[in-house]
C-alpha cells in the first residue's frame, strides 16, 4: 500500500512517468542550450512546446517554433510577448481572430479611493476599469493585415457574470475607430456579439468612412437600431464596400429607408443580410423598391423581419425589371396566399434568381413547389449557359 506524504508537494498517485516522457522533459529542462525539435513526431512536439519555457529569447523562439501552443502560451501570459512579437511576423499576419476580450481586473478600492468615487460625478459608461486592449499598438503595426475578426465578450465567467464583460467601452469604440483608420489594408472587418448600439456604430463608420480598402463589414448579433443603420447608409455612398452582413439587430422601418436611399445609388455591394431585424412592410419595401436602380446586389436577405405580402408586391415589380439579383430569402415571414401568387407571377418572367428561401411563410406547398421548379429552371438554364462555371461548381 501506498501512503500520502503530505509534506511533499509533488507527491501524487500518477505511476512512474515512461521513459519516453522523462527523455522529452529532459529535452525541455535544457532546450535552450540543446533545442532538439525537427526531428520528433507530432505528439512530441506538443509536449515540448506545451511545457518548455516563456522565458526563451523572443529571436530564439521565432527560428524554433513557426507555428503551435507555445505562442499561444506566450499570448495568454504575457501580453507584452504579442507587441514584441509583432517586429518578427508583422509582414505575415494577414488574419487576426479574436474569439474573446477579457476585460482587465478590477484592483480593490482603498476607504479614502470609494469615498473620492462618490463624489465624483462621472459616466458609468466609461470607467476606465473595464476597458479593453487598446488595438491602436497593435494594428498599425500590421502592415498587411486583411482581415480582422473581433468579439467583446467572456466565454467562461462563471459566476463573476457581469453585462459590461459582453460589450466594449466608449473608450474601446474610440480606440478601435482610430486603430482601424490606420490600418490601410484591412479587406474584412466582423465585429459581432459585442452589444454594438447605435452611438459606438455611428463612431466606428464616421473612421472607415474614406477607407481604401475595406470590402467587408460583419456587424451581426449586435443591438444597432435606426440610427446605426443611417450611419451605415451613409458608409455605402462613400466606400467601396462590396458584402454587408447586419444579421440580428434592431434596424427597424426609417433605418432600413435609410440603407435603402445608398442602395439605390452603390455600385460596389453584391450581397446585403437584413435577416432577424424589424424592417415591416415600411423597410422592406423600400429595399425592394431600391433596387429598380440598382444593377450590383446580386444577394439579398430579408427573413425574420415581419414583412407580409405588401413586402412581396414591392419585389415583385422589382423582379419583372431587375435581371442581376440571383439569391433573395424570405423565410420566416407571413406572406400567405397573396404573397405566394404575387411571387409566383413575378418568377414566372425572372430569369436571374437562381435561390430563392421561402421556408416558414404560410405559403401553400403547391406555390412552393411550382415557385422552386422556376428557380431550378432558372439554375438549369444558367449552366447551359455557363458550361464551364458548372465545371468548377462539380469539380468543387
Amino acid at each position: 500500500m501506498r501512503r500520502i506524504i503530505a509534506e511533499d508537494l509533488d507527491w501524487s498517485l500518477a505511476t512512474v512517468s515512461s521513459l519516453s516522457n522523462l527523455s522529452l522533459q529532459c529535452i525541455v529542462n535544457n532546450f535552450e542550450e540543446r533545442p532538439i525539435y525537427e526531428e520528433l513526431t507530432s505528439s512530441e512536439k506538443d509536449f515540448i512546446q506545451n511545457r518548455v519555457s516563456l522565458s526563451l529569447p523572443l529571436h530564439f523562439a521565432a527560428n524554433v517554433f513557426p507555428d503551435g501552443v507555445y505562442w499561444k502560451r506566450c499570448c495568454i501570459t504575457e501580453p507584452k510577448t504579442v507587441l514584441d512579437m509583432v517586429t518578427l511576423c508583422k509582414d505575415h499576419i494577414k488574419k487576426l481572430n479574436i474569439a474573446q476580450l477579457l476585460p482587465p481586473v478590477k484592483e480593490p478600492q482603498t476607504e479614502d479611493e470609494e469615498q473620492a468615487s462618490e463624489l465624483t460625478l462621472a459616466n458609468d459608461d466609461d470607467k476606465s476599469g473595464m476597458d479593453h486592449f487598446d488595438f491602436r499598438i497593435l494594428l498599425d503595426k500590421l502592415t498587411n493585415l486583411e482581415e480582422l475578426h473581433l468579439v467583446y465578450k467572456v466565454k467562461s465567467c462563471g459566476m463573476n457574470f457581469e453585462w459590461s464583460m459582453f460589450e466594449m467601452t466608449n473608450w474601446d469604440c474610440e480606440s478601435l475607430a482610430k486603430a482601424l483608420k490606420s490600418c490601410k489594408t484591412l479587406k474584412l472587418f466582423r465585429l459581432h456579439l459585442s452589444h454594438l448600439e447605435d452611438k459606438k456604430c455611428r463612431l466606428l463608420v464616421k473612421y472607415l468612412l474614406d477607407h481604401p480598402s475595406l470590402r467587408t463589414l460583419d456587424f451581426s448579433h449586435n443591438v444597432i437600431g435606426d440610427s446605426g443603420a443611417r450611419a451605415i447608409g451613409k458608409l455605402l455612398t462613400k466606400s467601396k464596400l462590396e458584402i454587408l452582413n447586419l444579421y440580428d439587430n434592431n434596424i427597424g422601418g426609417p433605418g432600413a429607408k435609410a440603407i435603402a436611399h445608398a442602395l439605390s445609388k452603390n455600385t460596389t455591394l453584391v450581397s446585403l443580410n437584413l435577416c432577424l431585424n424589424r424592417l415591416k412592410d415600411e423597410g422592406g419595401q423600400a429595399i425592394c423598391k431600391a433596387l429598380l436602380n440598382n444593377k450590383t446586389l446580386l444577394h439579398l436577405q430579408l427573413g425574420a423581419n415581419g414583412v407580409t405580402w405588401l413586402t412581396v408586391l414591392s419585389l415583385s415589380s422589382m423582379l419583372a425589371q431587375n435581371n442581376t439579383l440571383k439569391s433573395i430569402n424570405l423565410s420566416c415571414n407571413t406572406l400567405g396566399e397573396v404573397g405566394g401568387n404575387a411571387l409566383e407571377e413575378a418568377m414566372s418572367h425572372n430569369t436571374s434568381v437562381t435561390e430563392c428561401n421561402i421556408h416558414l411563410t404560410d405559403i401553400e406547398e403547391q406555390r412552393v413547389s411550382v415557385i422552386n421548379q422556376m428557380v431550378w429552371n432558372n439554375q438549369f438554364r444558367k449552366q447551359e449557359t455557363n458550361p464551364r462555371e458548372k465545371n468548377t461548381e462539380n469539380a468543387n
